[in-house]
């Protein structure tokens, strides 16, 4: 590409195909493409001949749409194939004319052949074009078809058949040797590998040496990914963890969600008050960002504007994809900001440790693999308030439900619905739901 030409210099864009179709269509040369686009006109001659679309649309000559010869019309041979001595039938009409004849010559444009290489702008291409081969230009098929190729240039392994076997001569006798791949990377720097590429390719089967070779990884189960992460990375953008550290918030929450085993689509979704360690939870029918809304607009609606802003003004949670709409949690029913959200580091689960450890608690009563399909909000409440009544060594044997009794009052936790358990109805075992 031209170094005098200005521009980012990047892939195209589906505005760029769609002006290339529009301005072909419009007779325009590649060089008026080109300059309007800051591209080099190779580029728009590439871009055109790589993802021009075949448009095979015969005209009927003969009842037969499968003749692309020039002389189909002025044709009068019969029985060229000299297969059937009684057939005076005209090839032009037969569907193996243009492979038996020897006088075929096939059809073509010129056009096709130069700039602009496809059909568009061409006044004949619609009504008077007897060219069974055409080529157009459209937008979004050249759009799906460089996302296919983008895509497709990223899979596989980047290795050839020659390089693949050397590699092998090295790494195959070692692990049977029972050196693992790491001394193997690191003994051997002329492979020009890491050490999880390797595993990679053990993993794949690139290699002779397989996972059953090695000596730990026989060991290990496959790691379980249940939770998918936010997509949209512009959740992020003054809300990491960092953010939050440098706002140094006096009193803020923790919020997360616990998942059902499979076989049913609820959940459970936690509040964690660091200061008085009060744990709040309720179920969800759906894991989704509009029921986590819904979930705390109807708490906002128990507590009124004012308690809510008492109790939930700064959350801390992870970066799950329930959570992946913050403007939505952060705005209240009426509009206004309500609360702050932070999101924490990746596979940071401990910068929030105090809900994790609340979680513990709630998996005493729902262990996991248990499924949520029978529970209902009656039962997480039964939970929620034997875990708040249970005494806490950071809090000098307190409870939950005692400190937050003094600093938020009796209203407060009669709009949560947290209620009060004798020390001695404490129950902390699945029996409590039986």
């Amino acid at each position: 590409m031209s170094n005098l030409i200005p521009g980012n210099q990047k892939h195209m864009t589906l505005d760029d195909r769609t002006y290339i179709e529009d301005s072909l269509n419009a007779g325009l040369s590649f060089k008026d493409i080109a300059r309007y686009l800051c591209k080099d006109p190779t580029t728009i001659s590439k871009e055109v001949r790589l993802h021009r679309l075949d448009d095979i649309q015969p005209k009927r000559t003969f009842h037969n749409p499968h003749n692309f010869c020039t002389k189909r019309f002025q044709c009068k041979r019969t029985n060229v194939c000299e297969k059937i001595i009684i057939c005076d039938t005209n090839c032009a009409s037969c569907i193996k004319c243009n492979q038996v004849c020897k006088h075929f010559v096939k059809e073509q444009c010129n056009r096709l052949d130069k700039a602009p290489y496809v059909c568009n702008g061409c006044s004949k291409a619609k009504s008077r074009c007897t060219v069974p081969h055409k080529y157009i230009y459209d937008a979004k098929f050249a759009q799906r078809k460089y996302e296919e190729l983008r895509t497709k240039s990223r899979e596989g392994v980047n290795l050839s058949k020659h390089d693949a076997l050397k590699m092998d001569a090295i790494v195959t006798p070692l692990i049977i040797q029972g050196q693992s791949p790491y001394a193997i990377v690191t003994n051997h720097p002329e492979l020009n590998i890491s050490v999880k590429t390797l595993y990679n390719y053990i993993d794949q089967g690139i290699l002779l040496s397989r996972n059953i070779d090695l000596k730990r990884k026989p060991h290990f189960k496959p790691r379980k990914h249940t939770k998918k992460g936010i997509k949209n990375r512009d959740a992020f953008i003054g809300r990491t963890y960092a953010d939050f550290k440098s706002l140094n918030p006096s009193y803020f929450f923790e919020m997360d969600t616990v998942l059902s085993a499979k076989g049913s689509n609820k959940c459970i979704l936690t509040f964690y008050i660091p200061e008085t360690e009060l744990f709040i939870a309720r179920l969800l029918n759906r894991c989704t960002e509009g029921a986590v809304k819904a979930s705390i607009d109807q708490m906002e609606r128990a507590l009124g504007v004012n308690d809510f802003l008492t109790v939930f003004k700064v959350c801390l949670t992870d970066r799950g994809s329930e959570f992946g709409s913050p403007e939505q949690l952060e705005n209240g029913i009426n509009g206004m900001k309500r609360m702050g959200v932070y999101y924490c580091d990746p596979m940071r689960s401990g910068q929030k440790g105090g809900i994790e450890e609340a979680h513990t608690l709630l998996r005493m009563i729902l262990p996991k693999g248990t499924i949520f399909t029978h529970l209902t909000q009656w039962d997480i409440r039964k939970c929620v308030d034997n875990i708040n009544s249970y005494p806490r060594e950071k809090l000098q044997g307190h409870t939950p439900y005692e400190l937050s009794l003094k600093k938020f009052g009796p209203d407060i936790l009669r709009a949560l619905q947290l209620k009060y358990v004798a020390p001695d109805d404490v129950t902390l075992t699945p029996k409590l739901l039986r």
